[in-house]
């Protein structure tokens, strides 16, 4: 971190406006061809829906209008809560941390987390979390940036520097797992932290979650046709979804 960059907990405060103009509204198309749709699958027919990290609350607006009875959007960033309630939709919206989710057992049949987990310190108490406010039955669809295809460190390479050139989708250190502070665009740093898939599955299992599904989809094609880096690695899943019931 530079001397410039924010404290850690003001970031998502200073930059809420980087997602919101980057990120929603039909602004960026893997929210709009895979991470919505994606949402209304997996969450079709649930009746009460937590939304952890809710941001300003594109995926609880659209489970409002698939049909939920009731959708609240939580959110440790009071500037993300303010917007969301200004667009309104139906959803409730409240500022919280997931590892201390203000509602009893057993209050929803659904929740999902996007995006979201691979920004949490406190990973385990946050999906201990989750289990508890499930109640039997309930489905949690965990999306994340892919833990072991989008390692720091990790990209497309092309070497020239042998005969034929070859090219190839780097790993990072995988198994390492680090607390960072990228800058995503200029001026624009955002906390990440890494964690093997393992670690999140496992902390699933411990919170006594199922795993019943896991999805590692491609590249939706509106995002390769704007990201040509990705063209020729249209095949490396960016996205992860778990799938797990209580």
């Amino acid at each position: 971190m530079t001397d410039e960059t924010p404290p850690e907990e003001d970031l998502w405060e200073s930059h809420s406006g980087w997602w919101q103009h980057g990120f929603t509204d039909g602004a960026d198309p893997e929210y709009e061809e895979q991470i919505l749709p994606l949402a209304r699958d997996l969450l079709a027919g649930r009746r009460q829906i937590l939304d952890v990290g809710t941001g300003e609350g594109q995926i609880a607006r659209l489970l409002v209008a698939e049909g939920a009875d009731l959708v609240v959007g939580l959110d440790p960033t009071m500037n993300q809560v303010r917007e969301a309630v200004a667009r309104g939709g139906g959803p409730l919206y409240l500022r919280g941390a997931a590892a201390a989710l203000p509602f009893p057992d057993d209050s929803f049949d659904g929740a999902i987390a996007c995006l979201v987990f691979e920004h949490i310190d406190a990973v385990d108490a946050a999906i201990d979390e989750v289990a508890r406010v499930l109640a039997p039955g309930g489905r949690f669809v965990f999306m994340l940036n892919h833990p072991l295809l989008q390692t720091p460190g990790s990209g497309w390479i092309d070497d020239h520097m042998i005969d034929p050139p070859e090219q190839y989708w780097r790993i990072g250190p995988y198994l390492t797992e680090s607390n960072e502070i990228e800058e995503v665009q200029k001026d624009v740093f955002i906390p990440f932290i890494h964690r093997p898939l393992g670690r999140y599955v496992n902390a699933l299992l411990d919170a006594g979650l199922s795993l019943v599904r896991m999805l590692e989809p491609a590249p939706p094609p509106g995002f390769v046709a704007k990201a040509h880096e990705y063209l020729e690695a249209a095949t490396i899943p960016r996205l992860l979804v778990l799938v797990a019931e209580a």
